[in-house]
């Protein structure tokens, strides 16, 4: 193929790329309140999605979510006593990147843990009806609730298969080339023309594994929004760049003095337990881990009164 055919294809697929971003979107709008957050110097747009009443309770999801991971079914259960505040981490679902920078095509810098708690906790200033607030985070977004309560302030924490340790191994080829400055400028934008829907699905039920997925949750979640071309750089620098921001935090653990309650299935294969909730445990003795026999990576829906029952054995022990 001579120049002009590769740059007719590559233009092909980013009008390929765009029709399925806008389509995506109209299929999965925000479902909460945009909050403008003067950070660094500008103001990000951060999604926040808030309902119910009681003392504060943020909720960060992990990576490829978005705030929907929560208005599914965990929400509801908890809107009744507490004031459920849930947020879209930079780069996924609506929220905006600290750093115009973090958006470039052939580039392959991201917000680290700690620069996305600094946001968040910005965000939740704005609207803090009972703070300090009680902090929940899932798999990723657990890490970044580790950074929140290392740096601001926080009632106490709820912890599902957060990566809070070293691991051993690196996360695969395709984390490294999409998270890769030509990754990020060549594959990204096919992957976001061309992934079906079909293969959505498949993912979805790898990360339930061994559990199944609950019925209707890949048509309210909302999995397409993380195809779109800057959620894809997003998500893949923050995953690929996180474990020397945890290596770093590990130094820190034991200054946490707060309830810690961490739930992790024992059959988790995504963020297993082995190599974090109990190194974790042994540098922060306070925790209260709470193993869940034959439960993979997704907790609070395949036992989300075992997440309640944490959700509430930590607030009671702040209060």
């Amino acid at each position: 193929m001579g120049a002009a055919g590769a740059l007719g294809s590559y233009g092909m697929i980013r009008r390929r790329a765009a029709a399925r971003e806008a389509a995506f979107e109209a299929a999965f709008p925000p479902q909460g309140r945009m909050i403008g957050v003067p950070f660094a110097g500008r103001t990000v747009p951060v999604h926040a999605v808030i309902r119910g009443t009681g003392p504060d309770l943020i909720l960060l999801h992990g990576a490829s979510g978005n705030s929907r991971e929560f208005t599914f079914d965990l929400i509801p259960r908890l809107e009744h006593r507490y004031r459920c505040i849930a947020f879209d981490r930079p780069g996924l679902g609506y929220t905006g990147r600290t750093d115009p920078a973090h958006d470039a095509a052939f580039g392959s810098s991201a917000e680290t843990p700690a620069e996305q708690a600094a946001l968040l906790a910005a965000a939740y200033a704005r609207v803090a009806e009972d703070g300090p607030p009680l902090v929940l985070g899932h798999s990723f977004g657990g890490t970044v609730a580790l950074a929140w309560a290392l740096d601001h302030p926080v009632r106490a924490l709820t912890l599902l298969a957060p990566p809070a340790m070293r691991w051993p191994g690196g996360l695969g080829p395709v984390y490294a080339l999409t998270a890769s400055a030509l990754g990020g400028a060549l594959v990204v934008p096919a992957l976001t023309a061309t992934v079906s829907e079909r293969r959505l699905r498949e993912i979805t039920r790898r990360i339930f594994a061994p559990d199944p997925v609950p019925e209707g949750y890949f048509e309210h979640v909302g999995g397409q929004l993380t195809l779109r071309r800057c959620t894809l750089r997003a998500n893949a620098r923050q995953v690929s760049g996180l474990k020397p921001h945890v290596i770093a935090m590990e130094a820190r653990y034991s200054r946490l003095r707060l309830p810690i309650e961490w739930l992790h299935g024992d059959a988790d294969t995504i963020v297993p337990a082995q190599p974090h909730a109990h190194p974790f445990r042994r540098l922060v003795p306070a925790t209260n881990l709470t193993i869940l026999e034959g439960v993979g990576h997704m907790p609070h829906h395949v036992d989300p009164d075992a997440v309640v029952a944490a959700i509430d054995r930590a607030a009671a022990a702040s209060s």
